[in-house]
């Protein structure tokens, strides 16, 4: 449970790294640091059509994707015929978004949101999704009342949150141990991976709740390759390597303990590309009819 507490520190640190800037202006900071659409496109692209097509998303519908990034599932639905609206509480990553959406021949809504106040009316919307994202804020049953308000009553709320026991906790864990910790309200994000306190968020609020566990591989050339990665795009990282860059030894044992990471989690073949498994949950609920 350590490993799980401990992932919550890099969402919840922006606020700490920037005298008197709030927490929201400094997270929103911390995840436009580097370049997240070509994180995204390396890492996680892959999973936004299975988010989709779990959700039934289809022509006509009206469709909300909070925390969207640069689009990974926005843009896919509105490929499939949706009218979609983006939010994210940082927007400096939109234009990356509409550059994409753009070659990829749709149009779509973007939206600077923040998941725990979501500025829709209630029942707005027929989909209401989130890819590796929601999770991130520090307060769940709020970020899982407003998802639930801004989507129709029969309408669908489908998620894609990391499992405490996954690849994922091990590498937030790692960043964790540099950054501070967060604040003693907040709720570590790989929770939405326990499939115990998804039901406890949505109880009384839904007609049907499916949880399955499934794993996608993020790739690269080498460890080195996936280490350069993350030092280079990911907000978060770059963010506590910001932190430590004034001490030589802990900005040494922080390089040093990524690249063992890196080495140790790669479960590709010797001489072939990198490979790293990560398990997810596919929430995919069932809003309450009138």
């Amino acid at each position: 449970m350590a490993e799980v507490a401990a992932f919550g520190r890099i969402a919840e640190m922006g606020g700490r790294m920037t005298t008197g800037v709030s927490d929201k202006a400094a997270e929103r900071s911390m995840w436009a640091l580097g370049d997240y659409h070509r994180f995204a496109t390396e890492t996680v692209w892959e999973v936004g059509p299975v988010l989709v097509a779990a959700c039934g998303i289809s022509p006509g519908q009206r469709v909300l994707d909070v925390a969207a990034g640069t689009g990974n599932v926005a843009i896919r639905a509105a490929e499939a015929g949706a009218q979609v609206v983006a939010s994210d509480l940082t927007p400096e990553n939109f234009e990356a978004g509409r550059r994409e959406a753009r070659a990829r021949g749709v149009e779509l809504e973007w939206v600077e949101a923040d998941a725990e106040a979501l500025p829709f009316g209630d029942g707005e919307f027929d989909v209401v999704t989130s890819s590796f994202g929601a999770i991130f804020a520090p307060d769940h049953q709020a970020v899982a009342d407003e998802l639930l308000r801004v989507c129709r009553p029969g309408g669908t709320i489908g998620l894609l949150t990391f499992t405490p026991e996954g690849l994922a906790a091990d590498f937030f864990g790692l960043f964790a141990r540099y950054a501070p910790p967060p604040a003693p309200e907040a709720l570590p994000p790989v929770l939405w991976g326990s499939e115990e306190h998804v039901r406890e968020l949505f109880a009384g609020s839904v007609d049907s709740l499916d949880l399955t566990r499934h794993e996608y591989v993020e790739r690269a050339a080498s460890p080195e390759d996936y280490v350069k990665l993350f030092n280079e795009t990911f907000g978060p990282v770059i963010a506590v390597r910001a932190l430590v860059a004034a001490e030589p030894d802990r900005a040494a044992a922080l390089d040093r303990e990524f690249d063992e990471f890196a080495r140790r989690a790669n479960r590709g073949t010797p001489g072939a590309p990198a490979e790293y498994p990560y398990e997810y949950l596919l929430v995919v609920a069932r809003k309450r009819g009138e």
